[in-house]
């Protein structure tokens, strides 16, 4: 049985040669001549930061319902001069940030009652420690008391 490199040498050497090119790294778009990137090859306009009134009634919106309907998208992004999708991606970016800060809440919570939990065991453990300890000098105190009383009862 003989290899493919074995029957077409030159094929091989051409295929080896093409692995070994990397290809050039590559480069962020140039911004146009005006030395602004306000729109892309694309025609995309630059993205705009939204005004304090835009993203009150978003807040508003997203207080009444986290979920984010077609007609209810449509609505919003009309009252506020917006694209829809760019409504739908403030509510899909907002509802991360939400998620995140339940997670944080929730994790907060467990720690503190983890803390507690660790505190108690602590307080129990050297309560364990100091009934042990009391049983034994009691017990140590009893066996020194029956000693006594058997020398003292057979004198």
């Amino acid at each position: 049985m003989s290899l493919i490199s074995q029957l077409y040498p030159t094929a091989a050497a051409a295929a080896a040669a093409q692995e070994k090119v990397k290809p050039a790294p590559r480069r962020r778009r140039k911004k146009n001549k005006d030395g602004s990137g306000s729109s892309s090859a694309s025609g995309w306009p630059k993205k705009r930061k939204l005004s304090d009134e835009q993203v009150t009634m978003l807040e508003l919106s997203f207080g009444n319902e986290h979920k984010l309907e077609s007609d209810r998208k449509d609505r919003l992004a009309a009252e506020l001069g917006l694209d829809p999708r760019q409504v739908a991606v403030w509510f899909q970016n907002r509802r991360a940030r939400w998620k995140n800060k339940k997670l944080e809440e929730e994790y907060s919570k467990l720690k503190a009652a983890h803390d507690r939990n660790v505190l108690d065991k602590c307080r129990l453990e050297s309560e364990v420690t100091m009934s042990l300890s009391f049983s034994f000098f009691s017990f140590v105190f009893r066996v020194d008391l029956i000693q006594l009383h058997e020398v003292n009862v057979i004198r």
